[in-house]
């Protein structure tokens, strides 16, 4: 078996943070959301992964390579334009041959992985398997319709009447039945080749569709909101670690990492709390589910459920919080405002807030 993984995409609704950076390399607890994907693959067993990249294909390259990393051997696979799942399929053919295989949304996250997923798809084989969540909202979503006997008989993409609230959950399996459902079928209204018609194409020609409803989290990483949640999901099992500097003028309290060469002094951390490497914390606050990225300096100020990239700089300033701030930032006081900010900023910003 084989993975094809979807690493393009605009990632509009994280912007302006997507402008200069792949929404699947935003981190979860200071690792992209893409490596915890391809982690999964890897513990599932699968080695040949294609990964689909579209106009941020550099970045991902340059933090992927090879795969070596993660156990893998990866193909790069461009698509020139984000034209539908299905159209990546069909980009991909060549790559996946006439062998099964899993198709990962990269900015999707999982807990529990899909190990065991992939184990039943091998031992029952149907035509396809699709995992499904009940959510509040199906219209957002490509939703499926069961029969009696728990078969998908009918699928929808962001219908305006859902007949269910059953969402498809980012990770699909096929055989190679699916390349003539893909070549088979029109651009929706929205212009793309929808894997929801494939789908619904292999189900009218006789096809076995199968799916397992999961219990465990889910998240589709598409929103600072739901990263926010997804970074706090994360935090709650992480294994306290301090191996950078914390001074005797600071308080610990928690689950707190610090990575190597980072310097606490005179601050409270409260956990869960992730530290990157070589950052400096100086006479401030971070509160719970947040992540401080590499080479960062926090000085006079306050943080919490927040996520902040590498090499962002934040002085004086109270209280930052459920905010997702970009690399290389500065944030410092202004003369007046507010007391609690709430920010999405873009890499390189400079901007000015009242203390």
């Amino acid at each position: 078996m084989r993975a094809l993984v979807l690493a393009g995409g605009t990632g509009t609704r994280l912007r302006p943070l997507t402008h200069t950076s792949a929404k699947q390399m935003v981190p979860v607890a200071n690792k992209p959301v893409l490596f915890y994907g391809l982690e999964s693959i890897a513990r599932a067993g699968i080695i040949d992964v294609g990964i689909v990249v579209g106009d941020t294909a550099a970045e991902i390259r340059a933090a992927v390579g090879d795969g070596s990393r993660f156990g893998l051997k990866v193909t790069y696979i461009p698509q020139h334009a984000p034209l539908g799942l299905a159209h990546a399929v069909l980009v991909a053919r060549d790559f996946l041959g006439e062998e099964d295989f899993l198709m990962y949304l990269g900015d999707n996250f999982i807990c529990g992985g899909i190990t065991g997923l992939v184990e039943d798809f091998q031992v029952k084989r149907p035509d396809a398997h699709i995992l499904l969540t009940r959510v509040a909202d199906p219209g957002a979503f490509g939703v499926a319709e069961l029969g009696p006997d728990g078969r998908v008989v009918g699928l929808e993409e962001k219908p305006e009447r859902p007949r269910s609230d059953l969402a498809m959950v980012g990770v699909y399996l096929f055989t190679p039945a699916v390349h003539e459902a893909v070549r088979n079928i029109q651009p929706s209204r929205r212009g793309e080749l929808e894997i929801t018609h494939a789908l619904q194409r292999l189900i009218d020609t006789g096809r076995r569709v199968d799916s397992t409803l999961i219990e465990d989290y889910w998240k589709d990483t598409g929103s600072v909101v739901d990263m926010l949640e997804v970074n706090r999901t994360v935090l709650e099992s992480a294994e306290p670690r301090l191996d950078g500097l914390v001074d005797e003028h600071s308080e610990i309290i928690g689950r707190v990492v610090v990575e190597a060469g980072s310097q606490i002094r005179g601050s409270r951390i409260v956990g869960p709390v992730v530290i990157g490497a070589d950052s400096r914390i100086t006479g401030s606050y971070v509160g719970p589910f947040t992540s401080i990225g590499e080479r960062c300096r926090l000085d006079d100020c306050e943080v919490e459920y927040s996520v902040v990239l590498p090499e962002t700089r934040i002085t004086g300033v109270r209280r930052i919080a459920a905010s997702l701030i970009g690399r290389n930032v500065e944030v410092s006081p202004a003369s007046h405002g507010p007391r609690t900010h709430r920010l999405v900023l873009g890499d390189h910003s400079t901007v000015q807030i009242a203390s």
